[in-house]
């Protein structure tokens, strides 16, 4: 079984039985939105506290 198809068995098992389709739509977005990101982090890193405080200086003071 493919990596993938295991981790949407693995999703579709935690949720409740009761959950609805857009439920099961919004969850596997979410996943891909998290696998996408983890994707980016081992590729590119990720910043320090102190870059990230000067990216959001701007955005932060008054």
């Amino acid at each position: 079984m493919s990596p993938a198809k295991q981790r949407v068995i693995s999703l579709l098992e935690s949720l409740p039985d009761d959950c609805s389709l857009d439920d099961i739509q919004y969850h596997l977005y979410v996943l891909a939105k998290i696998e996408k990101s983890e994707e980016l982090v081992k590729a590119e890193g990720t910043l320090s506290q102190d870059d990230v405080k000067r990216r959001l200086a701007k955005w932060l003071e008054g």
